[in-house]
Formats: C-alpha cells, sequence, structure tokens
C-alpha cells in the first residue's frame, strides 16, 4: 500500500527574506522514532519497508533519523539498525533519542557514533552535535539525550547551547534547520505526556532561538504524534513512530524564491511492509 497523505503547507511567507542569502530548493526525509530491535523481527520488517520506499522517492538529498533509533541500547539493536539504513540511496544523518545511549550498559554516544562508522564507512560524523550544509541551507543536529541516567526527559546541556548559540551566531546569514529529538515546542495533544516526557529547562532554548530570525524548522519526534504549528517565526515539525500505524515517515520540502523568505511543504507517507 502506497499512499500519499494530507499536505501541510507553511506558514512562513515575508515579503522580504530576513537573511539575504539565496539558497535552492531541498527535498528530504524525517524518519522518527524506529525503536529498531534486533529481536524484533517485526520493527526490522517495518524499517525496512521504508528504506525500501524512500528508496523509490525522487529528488531526495538526504535522510534524517530524529532519535530513538533503537529501542534498547545495545550495540547488536544498531548494528542491526546501521545494517538495513546503509541501504539507502542518498546520505543518511542521525540524531540520538532517550532510547539509544547508556554508558553504563557500554553504549555511550562516543561508542554509538563508532559503530555508525565501523558498520558504515561513509557515516563522517563523530559527535551527537553536528552541522551539514546542502543547497544553500545550513542543517544543525542538536542532541538532547541523557546517556548517564536515561529518561524520557531531554536534557539540553550548557555547552550544546552554546554550541547551538555560535552556530547560529555564525550563520546568521543563511536560513538554518534544526534536527531533534525532543521538541522545544510541544505538540498539541500531550499534556498527559509532558510529567514524564518534557524537555528540562525548556525555556533556555526558547530564548535562545528568539534570538535569532535564521531559523527555518525545528523538526523533532518523541511524543510519536503528527504535529506542526509556528512560534515566533520558527516552523516546529513533529512526526509519528515509524511503527505508529498507518506506517509512515516524512517528506519535507522547502522551496525557495528570490527575495522572498523560504516556504516549508510537509507529508506524511505512508508505506506498506513485506508479510
Amino acid at each position: 500500500m502506497k499512499k500519499l497523505l494530507s499536505l501541510f503547507g507553511l506558514c512562513l511567507m515575508f515579503l522580504l527574506s530576513t537573511t539575504g542569502a539565496w539558497a535552492e530548493n531541498i527535498k528530504f526525509i524525517q524518519v522518527a522514532d524506529v525503536h529498531l530491535s534486533a529481536k524484533s523481527d517485526f520493527s526490522m520488517k517495518v524499517l525496512e519497508g521504508a528504506v525500501k520506499d524512500i528508496n523509490k522517492q525522487t529528488d531526495i538529498a538526504f535522510v534524517v533519523f530524529t532519535g530513538d533509533n533503537i529501542n534498547n541500547p545495545r550495540e547488536e539493536n544498531l548494528k542491526e539498525f546501521v545494517k538495513i539504513v546503509s541501504k539507502l540511496k542518498v546520505p543518511y544523518y542521525v540524531a540520538l533519542g532517550n532510547h539509544d545511549v547508556y554508558k553504563s550498559n557500554g553504549l555511550s554516544k562516543v561508542r554509538y557514533f563508532e559503530i555508525l562508522r565501523e558498520n558504515n564507512i561513509l557515516y563522517p560524523q563523530r559527535k551527537p552535535n553536528y552541522k551539514f550544509s546542502k543547497n544553500g541551507f545550513v542543517f544543525l543536529i542538536v542532541d538532547g539525550a541523557k546517556e548517564v541516567i536515561p529518561g524520557s526527559v531531554g536534557y539540553y546541556r550548557q555547552d550544546t547551547l552554546n554550541w547551538l548559540e555560535k552556530e547560529l551566531s555564525d550563520n546568521a546569514k543563511k536560513d538554518v534547520v534544526i534536527f531533534q529529538h525532543f521538541p522545544v515546542e510541544y505538540p498539541e495533544g500531550v499534556e498527559s505526556s509532558l510529567k514524564t516526557h518534557k524537555t528540562y529547562k525548556v525555556e533556555e532554548y526558547q530564548e535562545l532561538l528568539e534570538k535569532h530570525n535564521n531559523v527555518l524548522a525545528v523538526i523533532s519526534g518523541h511524543f510519536h504524534v503528527n504535529s506542526e504549528n509556528m512560534k515566533n517565526g520558527v516552523y516546529h515539525i513533529a512526526t509519528p513512530s515509524l511503527l505508529a500505524l498507518p506506517y509512515s515517515y516524512k517528506i519535507i520540502d522547502i522551496v525557495t524564491t528570490k527575495e522572498f523568505s523560504p516556504i516549508i511543504y510537509t507529508q506524511l507517507k505512508e508505506f506498506g511492509i513485506e508479510e
């Protein structure tokens, strides 16, 4: 079964661009909350189905997995994850979620990225906070996972916020898109989950965003819901878990027009799995 679900149009179009930097159109894919387990044929089958479907799409620049890529922080789960997603025909990038790392269990953040590189020699990143650029846009992967005492509450450490502040300042004339696991603007309808799944001291992150006018979007997962809303000129995009029915991932288009701010279009793409 393949069906294209509803198209969500952004919401962002000012008369004149606030950044002044020219960028090209770009299309990419977000996959949220894969929760893969090497002991679960079901989770592997769903991820394999997603990879096959993504490979059928056209003009995709890259794929980002926005955390909780594995269900438990074990090396065998991550190795199986990399084995499957390395079949993608485009580059992929990985953010960390609360299910991904646990230092005392042998899967620290350092070891996590070592395994990514050991099992895919083309994977370049070594740290959980990193930047890449494509088509004139700057993309930031921001880490909010805890590795010492894991839990479902996100925590953007001060050194992470300092890094983010520097990147936004250094790229003040470019449009920036942020990927992370934990939202900083909570999706609608998740109030009952906030006691256990909120982001610690989220106000500090929100204040940082308000200081910069070059952030187009913050793209996250964590709550397993589909939600999109605008706050202070930033488009906050949340995407359901890959394992949720109907199985889906999100295609995101950024369309640019000279002298205007970019417009973001998103769509959930359903896919089927082999029985």
